[in-house]
């Protein structure tokens, strides 16, 4: 078997013939995110509460009970009963070397990475590493997993060298695996200058090649993966390299403003977005891969007797984004897998360890919008709006729309800051302390909440993943 690799607009497999890439990301799994696992924060954060509430030898095996579980084998043959054909594998750069023991590599690191990507390759199912977490932060929010909104990858070259001898590692390990269609070096930049980015993808390019020559990267736009305009000609240094949007649309959220109904105009501007995202490639005939999109989706507990109706208006998105996607023969990685009921195809059960032992908190946290993604700020938005009217009312309007603006608003950046990262800082203790008194056997049943067979599936969203897995407009 050959590498699939990057020719033109297209990925094409050794005959040249089109490989079309449809999958998903399992997120949660070695990068693990709040609200796709249900804790407060950063992983950071939990993991060191956790060890100081159990010790670090129980915490250590839950962590490692919890990778376990969350892909097995029954994980890929349902995946790839659905007519997908890849699995991004976002991880965190803290499984590979340890920020007071910088550039030595924990071989242990591989343990599960090796595994998934060999349950995959079983199935028929290729996978794309994602470096979704780097040394200092490379992005501002949460799944940086720095604790801060200010992505310090990029104020420190030695974060940048730690990055380009990690993927030098992860290269030197992968090398010869023909099921890995490639490289994902960066995930969601965000550089405030737009310019020190193509400097640190010009030297990933440089130190993965002297040792991969055949596996094809993949690299995000800035401002998380939607704006390459300042991109110029770097692409005529680089081959086999495709370039990664990130296609979400407000009209899949709880924020979008207005009932989705496929009007002429909110198709214009699904159209729009999208478009926009990937017009410096369009312009110069290069290959696009939209590595995250889709909706989030309503819960019972949350939304009462609006659920239903809510999901449908949130399927209605996803069909029109598909049939966007499929009449450019687009290859896409939908966000997520699996999770606790919020975006997965497949969620772990509220009757599970895990979900039972966390059902009061789970609702606090819903109550107090601790969580950026898809957040419902509605139980405390006049707790914080004097705060925002005091910013508005002291501060320059030319002054007011710091980066990453617009993608963050004025209100988006203080819900950040006041809540996604001070209130939360408050709760971390709280959910490392649900564990707590807990035996190597109990915890062993609270982590095995995430196994396939304790999960129920979104069949909604399966069924439209699985109608669209292989349809695409004819070619010209």
């Amino acid at each position: 078997m050959a590498y699939p690799k990057v020719s033109g607009t297209k990925i094409v497999d050794q005959n040249g013939k089109e490989v079309i890439l449809r999958g998903a990301g399992l997120g949660g799994w070695m990068n693990m995110e709040n609200f796709i696992s249900g804790y407060p924060g950063c992983e950071f954060q939990i993991r060191a509460a956790l060890a100081d509430v159990v010790g670090k030898e129980k915490s250590e095996f839950f962590f490692d009970k919890f990778l376990e579980y969350f892909f097995t084998d029954a994980d890929a043959a349902f995946f790839k009963s659905l007519g997908l054909n890849c699995i991004r594998l976002p991880f965190n750069y803290r499984h590979f070397e340890d920020d007071m023991n910088p550039r030595v590599l924990k071989p242990e690191g591989f343990k599960h990475l090796d595994r998934v990507i060999d349950l995959c390759a079983k199935h028929g199912i290729y996978t794309i590493l994602d470096l979704h977490t780097a040394p200092g932060g490379q992005n501002t929010d949460w799944h940086a997993d720095a604790g801060t909104h200010i992505a310090n990858f990029w104020n420190h070259k030695d974060f940048q060298d730690r990055t380009v001898w990690l993927w030098e590692e992860l290269a030197k390990h992968y090398v010869n695996n023909t099921w890995i269609a490639g490289y994902n070096p960066l995930n969601e930049p965000t550089d405030p200058y737009q310019t020190r980015i193509i400097d640190v993808y010009d030297r990933l390019y440089e130190a993965i090649r002297k040792i991969d020559p055949h596996h094809a990267l993949f690299y995000d736009g800035n401002t998380f993966a939607s704006d390459f305009s300042k991109f110029g000609d770097v692409h005529k240094k680089w081959e086999n390299v495709a370039y990664s949007i990130h296609d979400y649309s407000v009209f899949g959220f709880p924020a979008s403003p207005e009932p989705y109904t496929s009007t002429e105009t909110q198709l214009h501007r699904l159209r729009r977005s999208y478009e926009k995202k990937r017009q410096w490639m369009d312009e110069r005939g290069l290959c696009v891969w939209n590595g995250e999109w889709g909706p989030v989706y309503a819960r019972k507990e949350y939304e009462g007797e609006r659920t239903d109706a809510i999901n449908e208006e949130r399927y209605r998105v996803l069909k029109d984004q598909l049939s966007i996607y499929n009449k450019d023969r687009l290859s896409w990685s939908i966000w997520l897998y699996k999770d606790i009921g919020f975006q997965g195809m497949v969620y772990v059960s509220r009757e599970t360890p895990y979900m039972t032992l966390f059902k009061d908190f789970l609702a606090k946290k819903h109550r107090l919008a601790i969580d950026a993604w898809g957040a419902d700020d509605s139980q405390v938005r006049d707790v914080y709006q004097p705060l925002i009217d005091l910013i508005k009312r002291e501060v320059k309007p030319e002054h007011q729309n710091l980066y990453p603006a617009p993608v963050w608003k004025l209100s988006d950046r203080i819900g950040r800051l006041a809540r996604n990262i001070l209130v939360s800082e408050f709760l971390v203790r709280e959910w490392a302390e649900h564990f707590a008194g807990k035996s190597e056997q109990e915890l062993d049943e609270i982590a095995k909440s995430f196994h396939f067979e304790n999960c129920l599936h979104r069949d909604g969203l399966n069924k439209i993943l699985t109608d669209n897995a292989t349809l695409v407009a004819q070619e010209n």
